[in-house]
């Protein structure tokens, strides 16, 4: 450990005057600012001036309370989350958040998210999700002792279903319209903690995206500096908030003196974030054609996003399916094996086809074996192989 929780508040990102206590975590958007059209975010407020800066000269490593002046309370024991590698692929660097204990990025929110759970005395959490979010979830939930109730749809990968039914959640399939109400029911009625989305355009659990924070101090960290650029997989751009945010607290604290332009990489069949930009709005809520990379796939967005880019000087990138399958692939060949969804980052950014001033870190959120159909390809039996079955 490395001291207590210096977390003072939640304060909404909209309007920072307009402020509430740390607990309870405020699921449902910020009361003050919110509408029936647009519902802000909250973040988390620290005392920055207790913060001691030694905390930076440890080695980035898991468990996630090496951080934890810099996190709401930690109630969960660790799972061993965060820590990640920074491989060197072609002209850019990947942080390859599939090494986490249930193999995505989920986990560092989770751990943050569940921790508010156990603080609130709740008797468990639910979650709408169709993959990732929900199996690190369950995990945690079943590290807390916790009970996880687990809303997804039927086209979810089978495989996955069955990862998330390995912690001992209650995982359910039920039509996607009818999860989000059913997840208010679930809260009302019987307690549950909720950390997913209940409002009309995304805001989440507001100390989720602190989780993801710790990205960005592990990147400083391994790199010896703040990368020019990030490109981040955008499905509600919790993600892409948290990282950036990591990057201004950095600055704030006076370890650096420059931030990263961050780039939001959405599936080109829907990309709400990219919608909002466009057009000036804090968030949208867009129509979604067909994709496999359902982890990036959503039709809501929200303001985090919006504000990460718009704030860092960065771009929303649209990304096809077949863009994604190659750096997937291509990223598969160097032994980094991504779900489609995890490969957006890269494919974003060559997409975009530029020079940067400085590095570039591509992130990479989940490993490849949650990905649609997945496990159910039959090979054929080789009869009686000779050396010429086995030449490439």
């Amino acid at each position: 450990m490395n001291g207590p929780s210096l977390a003072l508040r939640q304060r909404s990102l909209s309007d920072p005057s307009a402020e509430y206590p740390l607990f309870p975590p405020l699921t449902r958007g910020c009361p003050k600012t919110s509408t029936d059209e647009i519902a802000y975010p909250l973040e988390v407020v620290y005392d920055y001036a207790k913060v001691d800066r030694g905390l930076f000269e440890q080695e980035p490593g898991p468990d996630l309370a090496r951080w934890s002046p810099l996190l709401p309370p930690l109630e969960v024991p660790t799972l061993g989350e965060g820590g990640t590698p920074l491989v060197r692929f072609e002209d850019v660097h990947i942080k390859d958040e599939s090494r986490n204990p249930t193999w995505s990025h989920k986990d560092r929110l989770n751990r943050v998210a569940v921790s508010a759970a156990v603080a609130a005395g709740a008797p468990g959490v639910v979650v709408a999700s169709s993959g990732n979010h929900g199996a690190s979830a369950a995990a945690y939930a079943a590290r807390a002792g916790l009970r996880a109730i687990v809303l997804t749809s039927a086209d979810s990968p089978p495989a996955v279903q069955a990862f998330v039914r390995a912690y001992g959640a209650k995982v359910v399939s039920v039509p996607a319209e009818a999860r989000w109400p059913l997840l208010r029911e679930v809260v009302d009625r019987l307690g549950y903690h909720p950390v997913s989305n209940q409002t009309v355009t995304h805001t989440g659990h507001p100390f989720g995206p602190e989780g993801y924070k710790t990205i960005a101090y592990e990147v400083f960290l391994q790199l010896g500096e703040v990368p020019a650029a990030v490109f981040a997989p955008t499905g509600y751009a919790e993600l892409l908030f948290g990282v950036w945010k990591g990057f201004v607290e950095l600055m704030l604290l006076g370890l650096t003196e420059k931030t990263p332009r961050m780039f939001s990489c959405e599936s080109a069949a829907g990309g709400p974030h990219a919608k909002a930009l466009a057009t000036g709005a804090p968030a949208a809520i867009v129509e979604m054609g067909p994709t496999d990379a359902y982890s990036v796939g959503g039709t809501v967005g929200g303001y985090r996003g919006v504000l990460a880019v718009r704030d860092s000087g960065g771009e929303a990138v649209l990304v096809t399916d077949d863009e994604m399958r190659r750096a997937q692939r291509d990223l598969a060949r160097a032994g980094l094996w991504q779900e489609l969804s995890g490969a957006a980052g890269l494919a974003g950014h060559r997409r975009l086809r530029r020079d940067f001033d400085g590095p570039v870190v591509c992130l990479a959120t989940s490993s490849g074996f949650k990905d649609v159909g997945v496990g159910g390809e039959r090979y054929p039996v080789v009869e009686n192989p000779t050396l010429d079955d086995l030449m490439p």
